[in-house]
């Protein structure tokens, strides 16, 4: 598999899908349309759109039928908008106050603060609006209640949220390598997790491979968060659409500042063999999971 072929055309499709289901800027919503242009700003801002396509991509290893996307795609625009809000607000200047996301202005650097907090809330609650509603998917209301409580705790004070909050208390301090793991569990790797379960569980993934595909999450989150972590030590502003260089002058221990860069690409390296190993139970339909996985350790940006 050309993996690039493959995440280019994955990031079109849900590209299409973001644009079908997102709220526009029409007559019916004018009132609220400086608000939703901020949503939507941050929303169509670009980026590598993983989390979707890694929930695609993992009911395509589930399902006996050639295309689950129609059924997970609104799934799968869910996720990103978690995501796009979760990045509006780590850019907020009582976060990590960046002005670049993705080689364009931060959301409060257009709209300020206030309309930057509100488009991530928008955003959030636009997700669990898509999640809930029976008139985007066919999926059973079983199989829709369980991903939306798998994606909620992972975007909430256990997960993402939580690894937010454990990042901002412990900058400029010495701690141990165990609460590292644990920031990178939570802040990156949760919501990694809950998009390839939702696109399983969306499939109809037994128990086992969803145990299976959660241990491949869990090393492709740790994948994905170390190779940021090296990025942003040897990557220039321009390679990474966003300030280089910010986790040392804002004080956050990384991978790098623990091991150096050699060991760090090495334990990327590691975390990426086991995802893959993670695997074996699946047949060929899970190539684009092992290309993706490959990928993320081979990425610049």
């Amino acid at each position: 598999m050309e993996i690039k072929t493959y995440l280019n055309e994955q990031r079109r499709v849900v590209e299409g899908a973001l644009e079908h289901y997102m709220l526009g800027i029409d007559v019916e919503h004018g009132i609220f349309a400086a608000h939703i242009e901020a949503m939507r700003y941050s929303l169509f801002a670009g980026g590598k759109r993983i989390r979707p396509i890694l929930c695609l991509a993992a009911g395509q290893a589930i399902e006996k039928r050639p295309d689950p996307d129609h059924e997970l795609l609104p799934i799968a625009c869910a996720l990103e908008c978690i995501h796009t809000y979760s990045l509006i607000h780590d850019d907020l200047p009582a976060m990590d106050n960046d002005d670049l996301r993705r080689g364009k202005p931060t959301s409060h650097t257009l709209y300020g603060e206030a309309g930057a907090i509100l488009a991530g809330d928008g955003l959030l609650t636009w997700a669990f609006d898509l999640l809930s509603d029976s008139k985007q998917t066919t999926l059973a209301p079983e199989k829709r209640l369980d991903i939306i409580h798998c994606i909620a705790r992972a975007a909430g004070s256990l997960g993402m949220v939580g690894g937010q909050a454990l990042d901002i208390a412990n900058e400029n301090k010495a701690f141990p390598f165990e609460t590292l793991r644990t920031i990178h569990r939570s802040k990156t790797g949760a919501l990694i997790i809950a998009s390839i379960l939702a696109g399983a569980i969306g499939a109809g993934a037994d128990q086992k491979q969803q145990e299976a595909l959660t241990r491949y999450g869990e090393q492709i989150g740790l994948a994905f968060q170390i190779v940021d972590d090296l990025l942003n030590v040897t990557g220039t502003t321009e390679q990474l659409g966003k300030t280089a260089g910010s986790d040392t002058s804002r004080g956050k221990a990384t991978y790098p500042a623990f091991f150096g860069v050699d060991v760090t690409r090495e334990k990327a390296r590691t975390a990426v063999e086991e995802a893959e190993s993670a695997l074996a139970l699946f047949d060929e339909k899970a190539d684009s999971l092992r290309a993706i996985a490959r990928y993320i350790y081979t990425r610049s940006h």
